[in-house]
């Protein structure tokens, strides 16, 4: 056990863990808390417009919030100033706007804090919608800035060959996947379910959640429910929130839906809805991992998955553990739901499976990688 353990984690601003806010949330959360079980005094810096709230983010009390300001140039120089103020021997980062000020925070600051940078998307498929100049920045930045940090840390290994790919080398990323499966989940799991479709359960339920934005795809995924809809008498319920509900909710109208498509927005505690239901589907376009298919897996529902970049593959493994189907592809994301719908795989061998993504295990790799740097420079 070290004596100087001080780790500072630069992130987004949190959202509740259950709304399906990005991968990085419940990362955030199971990181820091494990952590500070290990001894660890933590802080997390976030750059919010105002205060942050977190009412519903059970962080361990001991955890040090800190507000870095929205602006950047703001937030570059608060960070700078915490790091030269408050020295922690570790500062995390996650996602390219964070990974970017950390970077840059440390090479002004001067301090001798060791810097990792997590990286929890393909760069190369979230960047395909802008600009080239802005793409191009992207990608130069990623070559320059990241080469600077004593470490970066990628979500999958279709993550990492994606960053070496850019022209970051290989050798200096470390896949980590992410803290996922605990206790807590199975236990929300098992709770009771407060919805007319599960009492009773008369029809099989395809379930899926997210955020309804384009990443996710769901329109693929109504499409293909209409198809199966033709032969399987069933429902499809999509779970989370986004600015994509009103041409989701007009594509169900249109293909005459309504009975049998439900959209209940922020859920509570989706694990349960997950629990009850037949076939989990992840029909994205691209990940960074896929949180939601590693939860499903542990809970033992069946898992059928777009094979997108990147994540999906891996946690299936080949598709040993689900189907894997094509992106944007609607026939055969139909075929593979009624064919599961059908002969679905051994729920215990899926639980299996999804516990190879423990917070547990996660928090291990984690410590050892960072904690082992440290006690080795020591």
């Amino acid at each position: 056990m070290l004596d100087f353990q001080h780790i500072a984690i630069l992130s987004p601003l949190l959202h509740h863990v259950g709304e399906f806010g990005g991968g990085i949330t419940p990362w955030l959360v199971n990181l820091a808390n494990g952590f500070v079980a290990r001894g660890a005094k933590v802080d997390i810096l976030v750059n919010a417009k105002a205060k942050t709230h977190l009412e519903y983010t059970p962080l361990d009390s001991s955890i040090n919030l800190i507000n870095q300001g929205y602006h950047k140039i703001e937030a570059l120089i608060r960070l700078t100033k915490y790091l030269r103020n408050t020295h922690p021997n570790i500062l995390m980062t996650a996602g390219y706007r964070y990974n970017t000020l950390g970077a840059l925070a440390n090479l002004f600051a001067r301090v001798d804090t060791k810097v990792y940078l997590s990286v929890h998307e393909n760069v190369s498929e979230g960047s395909n919608d802008m600009k080239s100049w802005k793409r191009n920045l992207r990608f130069h930045g990623i070559r320059t800035l990241y080469s600077s940090a004593d470490g970066v840390i990628a979500v999958s290994k279709g993550v990492a060959d994606d960053l070496s790919t850019l022209g970051l080398p290989r050798n200096c990323i470390k896949v980590i996947y992410n803290p996922i499966v605990n206790s807590n989940l199975i236990e929300k799991s098992q709770e009771r379910i407060n919805h007319p479709w599960f009492q009773p359960k008369t029809k099989p339920v395809i379930i899926a959640a997210g955020r309804l934005e384009p990443q996710k795809d769901f329109s693929t995924l109504i499409r293909a429910f209409a198809k199966v809809l033709k032969q399987r008498s069933c429902r499809l319920l999509i779970l989370g929130e986004g600015k994509e509900r009103s041409a989701l909710q007009t594509l169900v109208d249109k293909l005459d839906l309504q009975d049998s498509v439900a959209m209940p927005g922020h859920v509570d505690n989706p694990f349960v809805f997950m629990a009850q239901s037949d076939v989990f589907v992840l029909s994205s376009a691209w990940e960074g991992f896929g949180n939601v298919i590693a939860e499903a897996l542990a809970i033992g529902t069946p898992v059928i998955s777009t094979e997108c970049r990147s994540g999906p593959r891996e946690i299936l493994k080949n598709g040993q553990f689900g189907p894997l189907v094509p992106i944007r592809d609607p026939d055969t994301l139909a075929k593979a739901i009624i064919e599961t719908l059908s002969q679905p795989i051994d729920r215990e061998a899926l639980k299996q499976r999804g516990h190879a993504f423990s917070v547990e295990a996660s928090i291990n790799q984690y410590w050892q990688y960072m904690i082992g740097e440290l006690r080795h420079h020591k």
